[in-house]
């Protein structure tokens, strides 16, 4: 649940707006001026401002300096009808997060929320690096994220974001998917001389290729059919901070191009503009793909390869950093519970030999996630080996414990052993398939899937978004994106 001040002089919009959020999980304060506005961020220190820019008294824009001046790293959304997206744009370029054109979709200005929170978070929390795992160690401030490990790869990485991050140098963090390069990125930003500056995450992935070009760019009114007015690109809106390309080895050549053309002369050109734009700032990147093998498959382009290597940070698997996990572990648990509201049970020898044992293709990231679902099945009690192997999953499947003879009372009811689960995901799959076979039935199953996974996750939470996006793994935008897809959505208006 965050904090979320809104600020309009429209009675109307307030409330109705506010019980949208409040319904979407969310504590939602309200001020119908710039000056109670900003009397409120004083007061309340809120997540995230969402305000009018036409307003009695001093304007949004005015009022957002003045919040900023409070709080440097508060996300603030703008709203503005369609004849002040020029306002609007001078707005990001004085430090708003993003803006939003009146009248808009509830399920577009939740996913922009979304996208605020989870940026406001990432500047507030520092990313701590530390060789022992016992969660107490961490530098002042909010910390969400720590770097843990002693081994000698990890040593290396520790010594390379040192190295690396006070100067202006791009760089390149490469490693397998679930190793941490996000926060070995973030690191980079909050050691450098742009750390008081924004911080702008692009995954490459999450984008589709039709829409990353206007995403990274922006557009000119015009410049496509739906292009109702002028958009400044992400680029821009981090002027003077720093860029996170996520996963750009996947990003497609046309933009690679473009970004090339960003690196060698700091300038972009929005889609349909005419004139280059002058920007000022620090490119991160990462990948977990194989570039090497990409530029020789014409799939990404040498020049930029060789732009991109000249400073690299190598994140090491977890199978390669022995004597890792355990430090990572007890890391783990000891956020988690704190997360969640636990007392911390810790780990069994036996548990702990079987997270040593495994081979953890996911990395960290699986390392954590199986944590998370050992806690849940321990019910407070110390972690042992069934709780263990049943976190990790057997044959990808995760499933609940077989309550004990003891704990069984009135009301509960035996989960089914795992070749029972196994078979009736079948039965699923092979349902989904039948309801449409040939092309595009791959896509229809995983949908179908996913759709039944998130409505469950979101039954279990009781529709809180942010602790179903916790429960699945997915970051909060994410989610909302995927329950706008597959139609778990709101889509009520407000004007």
């Amino acid at each position: 649940m965050a904090q979320i001040l809104i600020v309009d002089d429209d009675a109307q919009l307030r409330q109705s707006f506010g019980r949208i959020l409040e319904a979407d999980g969310h504590e939602v304060r309200a001020a119908a001026s710039g000056e109670a506005g900003v009397e409120e961020v004083t007061r309340l220190a809120p997540d995230l401002v969402v305000m009018d820019v036409r307003m009695p008294g001093i304007t949004g824009i005015e009022a957002m300096q003045r919040m900023r001046a409070i709080s440097l790293n508060l996300p603030i959304i703008i709203m503005t009808a369609y004849g002040g997206t020029e306002t609007a744009i001078e707005a990001t370029k004085l430090g708003a997060f993003d803006y939003i054109l009146k009248p808009f979709d509830i399920p577009d200005i939740l996913r922009l929320i979304g996208q605020g929170l989870e940026a406001g978070r990432l500047a507030r929390a520092r990313v701590a690096i530390q060789e022992s795992g016992d969660g107490e160690t961490a530098p002042e401030g909010p910390v969400a994220d720590v770097l843990v490990g002693n081994s000698r790869p990890m040593q290396e990485v520790f010594k390379a974001i040192g190295k690396a991050a006070p100067t202006e140098a791009l760089v390149l963090v490469r490693g397998e998917s679930g190793t941490g390069k996000e926060l070995v990125a973030r690191a980079l930003w909050q050691h450098s001389g742009r750390a008081e500056k924004p911080f702008v995450v692009i995954n490459c992935v999450a984008i589709p290729d039709t829409l990353l070009e206007a995403e990274l760019f922006g557009y000119e009114k015009g410049s496509f059919t739906g292009a109702s007015s002028r958009r400044v690109g992400k680029i821009e809106q981090a002027s003077r901070g720093t860029v996170f390309l996520d996963e750009i080895g996947d990003m497609p050549m046309s933009v690679q191009a473009k970004i090339l053309r960003l690196l060698q002369e700091k300038q972009v050109e929005r889609l349909g503009g005419r004139e280059p734009i002058n920007v000022d700032v620090r490119i991160l990147a990462a990948t977990n793909r194989d570039l090497e093998a990409a530029v020789a498959e014409g799939r990404f382009r040498e020049d930029l390869y060789y732009r991109l290597k000249v400073v690299t940070v190598s994140l090491p698997p977890l199978r390669e950093r022995e004597g890792d996990v355990p430090l990572l572990a007890a890391h783990f648990l000891a956020r988690l519970a704190r997360e969640m509201d636990m007392q911390n049970p810790g780990l069994t020898a036996e548990a702990l030999a079987i997270l040593v044992g495994h081979s953890w293709p996911g990395n960290v990231r699986e390392l954590a996630n199986t944590l998370q679902k050992a806690l849940i099945f321990s019910r407070g009690c110390p972690i042992g080996p069934e709780e263990m192997r049943q976190a990790i999953g057997r044959g990808g499947i995760r499933n609940h414990p077989q309550p004990s003879a003891t704990s069984q009372g009135a009301g509960s009811q035996p989960v089914s052993d795992p070749s029972v689960a196994e078979e009736t995901l079948r039965h699923f799959i092979h349902a989904a398939l039948m309801d449409e076979a040939g092309d595009g039935a791959y896509e229809h199953v995983l949908d179908t899937v996913a759709r039944s996974v998130i409505a469950e996750a979101l039954e279990m939470t009781g529709g809180n978004r942010t602790r179903a996006a916790r429960l699945l793994g997915l970051s909060r935008p994410t989610l909302i994106a995927k329950i706008e897809k597959y139609g778990l959505k709101l889509t009520t208006q407000v004007q």
